[in-house]
């Protein structure tokens, strides 16, 4: 990332959060700068740092609250009230919880700004930088949407005052809508070197916008569509987050190392029939700890983290033909990921185990999806969705796996937004 750039977008993101009008005919507005391709391609720089730098940023608080509410980390330090809130969960998280506070407006305020990246590209002549930027606009809007939908019932999707809100159902048809526009406008080819030149190489656009909308429509229950994406992504290809001694990996830097606000639990907080096999070659991956105390995508200020991960693709392939009845397909694609080494995997990570070998029921199949996903994709902040959508026992069911289901709206939304709807009950 370019220092510059930053500082250029960081400025973007202070203005959208008040009006301010330029008098100074020797300075730009916001939308000067907005419709110019350095401006731009600051913005799309600026809206991925927003999204993952430092212990504000939505990878930070999505990982941090899902973790905190299914299970996956402890808390060291009890006196981290809010922290404490999102691990004891129930009506004890309070709508001015930090945590929660900085993920709804992290979230909100990226697709704001993904907006400005769509509206922007209208005011570019040349075609291809144009959709280049649209794309970036439409692929940050929609991982928007669909990281704020997995922890609140409803959401606003449009800028403004007083937005109105949406189901959240509605609101990730909006998201895959936006990755489906922009796959149409790739056609299946790369990113424009004019832009990527500046903003880098690190994110394989066209991969990564297919495994958005499999997350995304398998979380909707389009199975044939999630299925089809999710085939679709080259697992050979990796796109990530890039961080370094200055833009440092949150997870590490704010936390891990730190070993004073929180750390893995043990076997990945599965218990009783969910427990790994302990021969599983992704507990020492993720669960064992570094001199610095870092662990898996999180060993250092410099790891870079995965946008998204193969393994979430076999195993969205697993739950759509399971869910559709397709079980030895299913468990074909299951074991895709049990079998996997670590020299097999595009990050490194294997499981390296035996085929499946459990009774080939739906239900049965399904848990040991589960039970993949929960250690699979360890830490990627989708454990409390993955929790919801495979019906494990909530909050105020015996042997509980989530201490929440949905978090109630910060208090910096309601207090500017009459059309914030009730809190849910837990």
């Amino acid at each position: 990332m370019k220092k510059v750039k930053i500082l250029i977008v960081i400025s973007f993101l202070i203005l959208a959060g008040c009006e301010t009008n330029f008098d100074n005919e020797n300075s730009p507005t916001e939308d000067q700068v907005l419709s110019t391709p350095n401006g731009l391609t600051g913005l799309i720089v600026g809206i991925q740092s927003q999204y993952t730098l430092g212990g504000a940023s939505g990878l930070y608080t999505s990982v941090t609250a899902s973790g905190l509410s299914t299970g996956e980390l402890r808390v060291l330090n009890a006196g981290n009230a809010d922290i404490a809130q999102i691990s004891n969960g129930g009506t004890n998280i309070a709508p001015s919880n930090a945590v929660i506070t900085n993920l709804w407006t992290n979230t909100v305020l990226m697709r704001n700004n993904a907006e400005k990246l769509i509206a922007g590209s209208e005011s570019i002549s040349e075609p291809e930088f144009s959709k280049g930027v649209r794309v970036f606009g439409l692929f940050y809007r929609a991982l928007a949407i669909s990281v704020t939908a997995q922890f609140w019932e409803s959401l606003p999707v449009e800028t403004g005052t007083a937005q109105s809100f949406v189901s959240r159902a509605e609101a990730l048809s909006q998201a895959s809508s936006n990755v489906d526009e922009a796959l149409s406008l790739l056609g299946g080819a790369g990113l424009p070197a004019t832009i990527t030149a500046k903003t880098g190489t690190n994110i394989n656009m066209n991969n990564s916008l297919r495994a958005l909308s499999a997350r995304i429509n398998i979380m909707l229950g389009n199975y044939d569509k999630a299925l089809s994406m999710a085939t679709s992504v080259d697992l050979s290809s990796k796109s990530v987050f890039l961080f370094n001694a200055v833009s440092q990996n949150p997870i590490f830097r704010s936390s891990l190392t730190t070993n004073n606000v929180y750390d893995v639990n043990a076997d990945f907080g599965l218990i009783g029939s969910l427990a790994p096999n302990p021969s599983d070659e992704r507990i020492p991956f993720y669960l064992t700890a570094n001199a610095a105390n870092g662990k898996g995508f999180f060993k250092s200020d410099s790891e870079s983290i995965p946008v998204y991960l193969p393994g979430e693709m076999l195993l969205i392939k697993a739950e759509a033909l399971a869910k559709t009845n397709q079980l030895t397909l299913a468990v074909d694609e299951l074991n895709k990921v049990l079998t996997k080494t670590a020299a097999q995997d595009a990050f490194g990570l294997g499981a390296n185990l035996p085929a499946y070998t459990g009774p080939m029921t739906q239900d049965a199949i399904l848990t040991e999806i589960y039970r993949n996903r929960a250690i699979e994709l360890y830490m990627t902040g989708m454990k409390l969705e993955d929790s919801r959508r495979f019906n494990r026992p909530g909050p105020n069911d015996a042997n509980k796996e989530r201490t929440r289901n949905f978090y109630p709206y910060p208090n910096s939304e309601r207090d500017s937004n009459p059309n914030t709807p009730p809190d849910p009950a837990i």
